[in-house]
């Protein structure tokens, strides 16, 4: 048997061990971050109404009619109770009633997609308040942002106004990813081919740790950023001290920038071609490369085909074969570089 002593040991070692975690999720700095980790707790003590009170009877039943209580009362004949069925069966009924309204209320209230319309709960967001656009890319193995209206782009790093709603666009080079920054908002999906967007705000000006949610290979443990909240006047200093940077994130620079890599150094680039979110979300970087928007408005598959027609359905299938690679490629894992 643990002695005593030994068994205080290990609940003040547990102890110890859960000071050291991170509640970051529980206590964000975002409003929407802060509106999801209110709806975990919510969601959390309604289902400990129910919860509690089995393990309670569980232990409660098993001790009173233990084989050696002679007293406790013994009815074999006994198949039926109104008020515990009644019990049994409503008070999850009102749980599962009261989880579907939160759950229909937060689902469009907290929707990526829609614009902000507060900064937390006591600061309404005025109409006329444009938000900050912050192109996302999820590459191999590393994010690249970019801040399309001041023309500046970072790799492995994320800057953002505090009380500044922010528009996020999410794509991806490769393969699916997941953009997530726990102090800001839930985590969003980015795919390659297609745009997926996410509204939030930082409240307090700190560093916060961001990272990809979803496994995409060797260097999925070290796809990590660091997103830092700052007042507008130090972020008005970060655009222009950034656009005095050498480097130009054109077309052939970020074709660099896709190879695969592990652990990269931040970067900061002075300039960035206008169109270069539109050419990687439609896949066409590369100059001999069609867009896909592009090429589907063609409508090959209703209008007859013509000759222009037939060179696109050939530049698609170029496409697709650049982006795949070989078949080889697609099963195993492409060269690496590992930054310091």
């Amino acid at each position: 048997m643990i002695s005593l002593l030994a068994r205080r040991g290990l609940i003040l070692l547990c102890v110890a061990l859960l000071a050291g975690c991170d509640t970051i999720v529980l206590n964000p700095s975002g409003d929407i971050a802060a509106q999801q980790s209110k709806l975990i707790v919510i969601s959390t003590l309604l289902m400990l109404i129910i919860i509690i009170p089995v393990i309670f009877l569980t232990l409660f039943f098993a001790w009173r009619y233990r084989q050696s209580n002679t007293s406790a009362k013994y009815d074999p004949e006994w198949d039926h109770s109104t008020k515990l069925e009644l019990i049994i069966w409503g008070a999850p009924l009102l749980i599962i009633i009261v989880l579907g309204m939160l759950t229909w209320i937060s689902t469009h209230t907290l929707d990526p997609y829609r614009k902000l319309s507060r900064l937390d709960e006591n600061r309404p967001l005025a109409a006329n308040v444009k938000p900050l656009v912050v192109e996302v890319v999820a590459l191999d193995w590393k994010w690249l942002f970019i801040y399309p209206e001041q023309g500046v782009a970072t790799v492995n790093e994320l800057i953002a106004p505090v009380d500044v709603p922010v528009h996020f666009r999410i794509t991806a080079s490769t393969v699916m990813n997941s953009f997530y920054v726990p102090a800001l908002a839930g985590q969003i999906y980015a795919m390659p081919g297609m745009e997926t967007q996410l509204n939030a705000v930082i409240n307090k000006a700190g560093t916060y740790d961001g990272f990809s949610a979803n496994y995409s290979g060797a260097g999925f443990s070290d796809m990590r950023f660091k997103f830092h909240g700052m007042t507008q006047e130090n972020f008005n200093q970060w655009v222009q001290t950034t656009k005095a940077e050498k480097l130009n994130l054109n077309r052939a620079a970020y074709l660099e920038v896709e190879k695969p890599s592990i652990k990269d150094p931040v970067r900061r680039y002075g300039s960035v071609d206008a169109d270069l979110f539109h050419a990687i979300l439609n896949r066409c970087v590369g100059a001999d490369q069609i867009c896909m928007d592009k090429l589907m408005s063609m409508d090959v598959n209703v209008k007859p085909v013509s000759k222009a027609n037939e060179k696109a359905v050939s530049m698609l299938a170029q496409n697709q074969q650049a982006a795949r690679g070989s078949d080889a490629e697609v099963c195993t894992t492409p060269p690496v570089t590992i930054g310091k």
